[in-house]
């Protein structure tokens, strides 16, 4: 017999929090609501459908917002595939001057969904490459410089993220200059101008 403490939303909303309140239908449905008793959920106001088969617990909808909520709802419409990245993963560690008006994710090349907000990019990206940010996975500080530097943005993006990762120590000039020259011709000249901005 179940416990009063293992009840299907205490299990849903602790599966939940760590994804900022956001969740699937098909994670609540693990967590024993029915199709039927998730549409009564919705209905009655307790749930909010933040878009296909995509949900919130309203309590969290009336909470103050962290900056990267919205990152979690894309990761679960990937069904947990994308990972955030390019210019999005540097808003998110807050290299730079960074403010894409899309959100950029990284999807495995049989990823078939898509959707007008999100730009897809798609690789297979190893564990090195990739961490956790508050219920999220991001591409590590190093991996988003370089395939942003990719994407044919303005230099002075990538100037003022090479220069405040390299001033917070958290990567040397060679391991960025290994990594750009690991994604292409493009991506390291970018890199290296960045570097020698930062040299005069």
């Amino acid at each position: 017999m179940r416990s009063r403490e293992d009840t299907p939303r205490v299990r849903l909303w602790r599966r939940a929090a760590h994804q900022r309140g956001y969740f699937t239908a098909s994670q609540a449905l693990e967590d024993g609501y029915s199709y039927q008793s998730q549409y009564f959920q919705v209905r009655h106001g307790h749930w909010t459908r933040i878009d296909r088969a995509v949900y919130r617990f309203r309590e969290f909808v009336d909470l103050p917002p962290s900056e990267h909520d919205h990152l979690v709802r894309w990761a679960l419409w990937s069904q947990g595939r994308a990972v955030v990245s390019h210019a999005t993963a540097l808003a998110v560690h807050d290299l730079g001057i960074a403010n894409p008006a899309r959100i950029h994710l990284t999807v495995p090349p049989d990823f078939r969904r898509r959707h007008s907000s999100v730009i897809l990019h798609r690789a297979e990206l190893t564990r090195d490459e990739v961490e956790e940010h508050e219920g999220v996975r991001v591409t590590r500080p190093v991996r988003a410089i370089v395939e942003t530097a990719t994407d044919g943005v303005d230099q002075d993006v990538i100037d003022s993220a090479v220069a405040e990762l390299l001033d917070r120590g958290a990567a040397t000039k060679g391991q960025l200059l290994r990594a750009a020259q690991q994604v292409g011709s493009r991506a390291e000249l970018a890199v290296e101008r960045a570097i020698r901005a930062g040299l005069t």
